[in-house]
């Protein structure tokens, strides 16, 4: 499994207990699919360099996980289809160097 780094940006409409509820529907998902979620951090409501939706600013969470490779394209998808989510940024967590 590979680690990845998940970012994602919900629609500042939402109350606190409703993005905390949209947090554990795609923390569900990814234990659903064999993953790990390493750690959350909730970066709370910011503004957005341009609309998104005819939203202005949105509610940032900052998410590591672990996930079997051949699950990423199904939960990527998963991500699309969340109503509450406005972008999300999904990468690679690469492995620090030594030197």
């Amino acid at each position: 499994m590979k680690n990845y780094e998940l970012l994602a940006i919900f629609k500042p409409n939402l109350d606190a207990e409703e993005v905390d509820k949209a947090i554990e529907k795609i923390n569900s998902t990814i234990v659903e699919f064999g993953g790990s979620i390493v750690s959350t951090d909730k970066a709370g409501r910011k503004k957005l360099a341009y609309e998104i939706q005819n939203f202005r600013d949105g509610f940032f969470t900052t998410t590591i996980l672990a996930l079997p490779g051949d699950k990423v394209a199904e939960f990527k998808r998963q991500l699309r289809l969340n109503d509450s989510v406005l972008r999300t940024m999904f990468m690679e967590v690469a492995e620090k160097a030594s030197v």
